[in-house]
């Protein structure tokens, strides 16, 4: 997921806002709660962080899923992409990757008339593609493993959103290794977002009640109890 603040016409008061949110630390919420300012009012995107954001995820179909909403997201706000992600669901057949490999014209017409999801033929030839490729790596382990294989020695510890990094050594060599097994839209900052997501990374800010929470990293103790 890439955060993104929208723009309210005026170009300097974008800016700034954007500015001061990138420097801002946690914010505590009226359930005593810490967590970054993206997280911190949108009702949507305050569940989907307390609930779902860096928490593992190794299945096949569930790594696909992310995989797919997050080159859907390249753009777009990811709040867009969550009050979407239900229609898409159902659009895509649950992301089941062999259903979707086996799209054709008729397939992609449906989509493009569907107006419940993110309408780009480009995006959805992109998503059946790499529901082909995803078969392939089925073969030598699976698209998961491949993902997981990059898991960096070490965890970025951010304390502001400034310090969150956008990419990294491991997410470049993913996205290289995806692209020479046949997927698109998987370019290092969208699978940097994409580690952080399915809890490879953990760029919780320190200080959030959901550092620590993945228990990927043994290192990182939780600074709150996690209650899904």
């Amino acid at each position: 997921m890439t955060v993104g603040l929208a723009s309210n016409g005026d170009g300097e008061v974008a800016e700034q806002t954007g500015r001061l949110a990138a420097e801002a630390g946690v914010v505590v919420g009226a359930d005593g709660l810490a967590r970054p300012a993206w997280a911190a009012s949108n009702p949507l995107l305050r569940e989907y962080y307390d609930t779902e954001w860096g928490m593992p995820v190794r299945d096949e179909r569930g790594v696909f899923e992310r995989l797919s909403l997050e080159a859907f997201q390249s753009g777009l706000s990811w709040a867009t992409i969550l009050r979407k992600r239900p229609a898409f669901r159902e659009a895509f057949d649950g992301f089941s990757p062999d259903l979707v490999a086996g799209y054709g014209e008729a397939d992609v017409a449906r989509l493009l008339a569907d107006a419940r999801i993110i309408r780009n033929r480009a995006k959805i030839l992109a998503t059946i593609q790499n529901a082909g490729a995803t078969l392939r790596l089925r073969e030598r382990g699976g698209l998961a493993d491949l993902v997981w294989s990059f898991r960096p020695a070490e965890t970025p510890r951010p304390h502001t959103m400034a310090e969150v990094p956008t990419q990294s050594a491991e997410s470049v060599a993913l996205a290289k290794a995806l692209k020479s097994e046949g997927f698109a839209f998987v370019g290092p900052t969208m699978m940097f977002a994409l580690m952080e997501a399915i809890g490879i990374v953990d760029t919780h800010l320190v200080g959030s009640h959901r550092r620590g929470s993945s228990g990927v990293w043994p290192g990182e103790p939780p600074n709150a109890a996690f209650h899904p």
